[in-house]
């Protein structure tokens, strides 16, 4: 399965987006869609996604906070604001221990990270931001597969700075 994950769109969808996705199975956002990003992007893919803090009800009433399930094998759990290893949010390390995801993912920071958790044995990802609102230079994404219960080729997607659309 080729998954497409970005975050903080803040009501911009950047064409170049769909065309760098256009070989996924599945796009996952999140949090913070905005304005007039969710219907494109659910016409374009199967969508997964969870709210974030600037998303009104119209993405709240279609999607959840947090967000658990299994793909080809891989426990994976995404939230909008998470931290990372070392300095999750004080909500988060509950629900890590609970649901014992192999991946975590969220989004808010604006900073795209990879990283291992060893004590939890999970991989954090964090796409970055692609949209133009926020403190990011550069916007981001990430593509990568899941098969057998594990990550296989990864991508960072830049998609250009920030400020190019400013």
């Amino acid at each position: 399965m080729r998954i497409g994950l970005l975050s903080d769109t803040h009501g911009f969808l950047d064409p170049a987006i769909l065309n760098y996705l256009a070989d996924c199975d599945e796009v996952w956002h999140a949090g913070d869609f905005g304005p007039d990003v969710l219907e494109p992007l659910q016409a374009f893919k199967p969508l997964r996604g969870v709210y974030g803090n600037i998303d009104g009800d119209e993405i709240r009433n279609q999607y959840p906070r947090d967000l658990s399930w299994e793909c080809e094998g891989l426990r994976v759990y995404m939230t909008h604001i998470g931290g990372y290893p070392g300095a999750y949010e004080r909500r988060i390390q509950p629900e890590l221990d609970a649901r014992r995801p192999g991946l975590f993912i969220c989004g808010h920071s604006h900073i795209l990270k990879v990283v291992r958790d060893p004590a939890r044995s999970l991989i954090h990802l964090n796409p970055g931001a692609c949209g133009r609102q926020g403190w990011h230079q550069m916007r981001t994404i990430l593509r990568f597969t899941v098969l057998d219960g594990k990550l296989g080729k990864m991508d960072a997607v830049e998609l250009g700075p920030r400020s190019a659309y400013a």
